[in-house]
């Protein structure tokens, strides 16, 4: 968490037990982002975590927030288990309230952090879903004539497979750090870090073909979009729009409703593992920072397990 340090116990602090919340909501997102390094799409998942749970507050039974208790604190968890929420999703709550409770401190709104006091949820690890390379094949395959643009399209999804490239960093792409030539491209992934990934011959071929024949027309005049996928406005294209555009491909091949951008990631990894990469290879080409992230994938593919077991069991 934060670089700096709690009060020490001997000074003067004193908590300001009518504070408002609701006015540290802004200096404490500036302070993640200047001072904690996080991402722009980390920042709204907290922003909207904090502001759900600050409308709570304010519509209990008004008390000085200093006053603010494990029992009242475990009673907005009751509030979000009620709403039929993911376990994970409340557990990214109750960490975006543990990290709101800690600024507080630091500032010195508050003398102690009552929101450590609860421990996190054991989580289960479940196993990311992925499609087959057939399907992926018939996806790729998937835009037709009747989309506006269906050579972006395709470009899109082989390059989320070709890289496995969060959807975040194909959108925020720029046309500058990809080299079709030498078959890379240069992203920027979490954490504002930079990584290598490399594009296959399809990907290229389905880029050259979207760069040749759609994007010079999607271009308004005097204008100079650095970002590599646009919109029919000619500016970038967005997170949803790519959303849209994995949802309506997989509809038309018959794919689950529960296959989204973040699918083709997985399959990617899964893909990889199956063919014989190495783990942190791997790691490093989805831009992980722990490797216990990227083992989930050794968990996926049973049928590599299956051949490494009758090539090194003696009886295999």
């Amino acid at each position: 968490m934060p670089p700096r340090k709690k009060p020490p116990a001997k000074s003067k602090f004193q908590a300001r037990k009518n504070a408002d919340p609701k006015v540290h909501l802004e200096p404490y997102l500036n302070y993640l982002e200047a001072e904690c390094g996080m991402a722009h799409n980390t920042l709204s998942a907290y922003r909207s975590d904090i502001v759900q749970f600050l409308d709570w507050y304010c519509k209990q039974k008004p008390r000085p927030f200093s006053d603010v208790d494990l029992k009242f604190l475990s009673e907005y968890l009751q509030h979000l288990n009620k709403r039929k929420l993911a376990a994970t999703t409340i557990a990214r709550h109750l960490a975006s309230i543990k990290l709101f409770f800690r600024y507080l401190v630091l500032e010195g709104i508050l003398a102690e952090s009552v929101a450590d006091l609860i421990n996190s949820p054991k989580l289960w690890n479940y196993l990311p879903k992925v499609i087959s390379p057939e399907k992926v094949n018939e996806l790729l395959m998937a835009p037709c004539k009747r989309d506006r643009y269906p050579l972006r399209d395709r470009a899109i999804l082989a390059m989320m497979y070709a890289t496995g490239c969060r959807v975040s960093e194909v959108v925020n792409l720029p046309l500058s750090a990809v080299k079709l030539e030498e078959g890379y491209a240069r992203c920027i992934g979490k954490g504002n870090k930079e990584r290598i990934v490399s594009l296959n011959p399809v990907a290229v071929a389905a880029v050259e073909a979207y760069l040749n024949h759609e994007r010079p027309h999607m271009i308004k005049r005097n204008q100079a979009e650095q970002s590599l996928f646009l919109n029919r406005g000619g500016k970038q294209l967005s997170r949803i729009m790519v959303w849209n555009i994995v949802k309506k491909n997989a509809a038309r091949i018959g794919c689950s409703k529960e296959v989204s951008p973040h699918t083709l990631r997985h399959s990617f990894a899964t893909h990889m593992m199956a063919g014989g990469a190495e783990i942190r290879a791997l790691q490093e080409l989805l831009g992980h920072a722990n490797i216990r992230t990227t083992q989930v994938y050794t968990h996926v593919d049973h049928s590599r397990l299956k051949a490494v077991h009758q090539m090194y069991h003696p009886r295999g």
